[in-house]
């Protein structure tokens, strides 16, 4: 009698398939919890059509939105110029759908900037400890003490007026943030067996931070982030607003509200559709992180 050995791929498929499968439920088991709330599918819908909008603006423009034509300045949203047009003539609709690429990607480039550079300074110091915990939650408390907008402003001041130096004077501020939740996050882990194990056996500190620390703090971290998204949004529009941030001709929706505000009595939708694009998106943005972080605590989950 034959004895009817297991060959290459039906061991393959054994392997794979157990890692595949409960991958998917995953996603598919996140998405259901997510679907539960239907603020947070409004918030994740506008998300992905605002960056739609991002990524493919420049195809999506029906005028070129720098071209200036004098003859056609002011004019009301008709079937040409649906959201009108500027002093300039400048086609207000193809001006909105290109100043996505600035003022979302500036929130985006925020997060991202404060975030990586918050989250392991943050755990760094809670890792350390001592006099060097010390110093830099001092640093950060200073920072906390003064207003954030005011903070924002005095930095991008001296920086100078444009868009790049908004972004890092926002990105500075809201570091302070991800330093206080990635250090008290870290704190709570410090003690942990399986720290004490890493480090009995000599993991480095930089190890501790990147293989065990980071992984356990990211989910409060992602919402923190997912939350920021729409406030760093709003402060470039605040900074683009007072002549801070981008510069003409550039088209970035604080600045387009800023520019409208002299013809706000006759013209109301020179700042209007700008201003309803920056309300939309920040708040599909905001929507979608309240969704996130109720997904991640066991409480709201439970509820």
């Amino acid at each position: 009698m034959s004895v009817i050995e297991p060959g290459v791929n039906n061991q393959r498929a054994d392997i794979v398939a157990p890692d595949v499968r409960p991958r998917f439920a995953s996603w598919r088991r996140t998405f259901h919890l997510l679907s539960r709330s239907p603020l947070t599918m409004l918030g994740l819908a506008i998300m992905l059509i605002v960056l739609f909008i991002m990524i493919f603006s420049p195809w999506l423009v029906p005028h070129d939105p720098n071209a200036i034509s004098l003859t056609d300045r002011l004019q009301a949203p008709s079937s040409g110029h649906w959201f009108g047009t500027d002093e300039v003539g400048r086609d207000l609709f193809s001006r909105v759908l290109i100043g996505s690429q600035q003022s979302v990607a500036a929130g985006l480039a925020v997060v991202i900037i404060a975030g990586s550079i918050g989250s392991l300074l943050g755990c760094f110091s809670g890792v350390v400890g001592g006099l060097v915990d010390a110093l830099i939650m001092r640093c950060m408390d200073i920072m906390l003490s003064v207003p954030s907008l005011v903070l924002t402003m005095a930095l991008a001041a001296a920086l100078g007026p444009s868009l790049f130096n908004a972004m890092l004077a926002i990105a500075v501020v809201r570091i302070p943030f991800y330093v206080r939740l990635a250090r008290g996050q870290t704190l709570m882990l410090r003690h942990q067996a399986y720290m004490q194990a890493t480090r009995t056996f000599g993991a480095s500190r930089w190890h501790l931070i990147t293989w065990h620390v980071l992984r356990n703090v990211m989910p409060p971290l992602v919402v923190q982030a997912s939350l920021d998204i729409g406030t760093s949004i709003l402060m470039a529009a605040t900074l683009g607003f007072i002549g801070l941030g981008a510069q003409q001709p550039t088209a970035e929706w604080g600045a387009m509200v800023s520019n409208g505000r002299n013809y706000i009595l006759d013209q109301w939708w020179y700042s209007a559709f700008p201003g309803v694009a920056i309300l939309i998106t920040a708040t599909g943005f905001n929507l979608f992180g309240d969704g996130l972080r109720d997904l991640l605590d066991p409480k709201s989950r439970g509820r």
